[in-house]
């Protein structure tokens, strides 16, 4: 099913490798304009390159969420260079597992900086500019880790089952306002994500996992559960997806 989403403007934060990378590219070519968020200015630059070459629209907005004054000038950028924001992909996310005991604490602080507070700046420079608009969609990307706490990714779990019950919250005050809160769930995608562990225990654990999966999601998976989500009608509201690989057992 194609979806038709000319005339809106999206703003994917994580766009520089991964899910947000691949919904970028998704969302302009459903064309929408994008604007592209993330820390690594040079692949912001070649994922516009891709878009603006296909014949959309890209604005690249180096963006640390972590840091409120990044996170608000990105919405502001957004909306005076593309001229508006319809649609904020929260996906920006940092996934670094291992034992509660002995742990970096710094580690910690990373996750629960870019994945819940990275998230809820971006959201909060949003909705006053979707509520002026009539309206909205704010896509949050959680985890199957936000429906599950595992061994070694309690804090991880932690971030991920805040998004979750953030979502739900956001969804009950912004359908007021004409803003659709959803939040898409991936289980095992074959990302970058596991590429900040060095626990040895982690990379066992997650290798296992992958032989036991077989094929992971690909990024495009979740790209696609994203178009879907944002190009529904007015009255309907897709408010949570849970995406696995077909093998995936948790």
């Amino acid at each position: 099913m194609d979806f038709d989403l000319s005339g809106k403007v999206a703003a994917v934060t994580g766009a520089t490798s991964g899910i947000g990378e691949a919904t970028a590219l998704a969302l302009a070519g459903a064309g929408a304009a994008v604007a592209l968020a993330g820390r690594r200015e040079d692949r912001l630059e070649a994922l516009a390159q891709r878009i603006e070459g296909a014949g959309g629209r890209a604005l690249v907005v180096p963006t640390d969420v972590s840091d409120e004054a990044q996170a608000r000038a990105l919405v502001e950028r957004t909306v005076s260079e593309l001229g508006g924001l319809n649609i904020l992909v929260n996906n920006a996310g940092v996934m670094l597992l291992g034992p509660i005991q002995d742990a970096d604490l710094d580690e910690w602080r990373t996750m629960i900086n870019v994945n819940c507070l990275g998230l809820l700046y971006c959201t909060h420079a949003a909705l006053p500019v979707m509520r002026e608009a009539g309206g909205g969609d704010v896509v949050n990307v959680a985890s199957t880790a936000g429906r599950q706490a595992n061994l070694g990714s309690g804090v991880y779990n932690m971030t991920k089952f805040g998004v979750v019950a953030f979502t739900e919250s956001l969804r009950q005050e912004a359908l007021h306002i004409g803003v659709r809160a959803s939040v898409v769930e991936p289980g095992m995608v074959a990302t970058e994500l596991l590429d900040h562990n060095k626990n040895p225990v982690v990379l066992e654990a997650a290798a296992k996992m992958q032989e036991q999966i077989g094929d992971p999601l690909q990024s495009e998976d979740i790209a696609r559960a994203i178009v879907y989500i944002v190009g529904q009608p007015p009255h309907v509201a897709v408010n949570e997806m849970l995406v696995r690989p077909a093998r995936q057992q948790r």
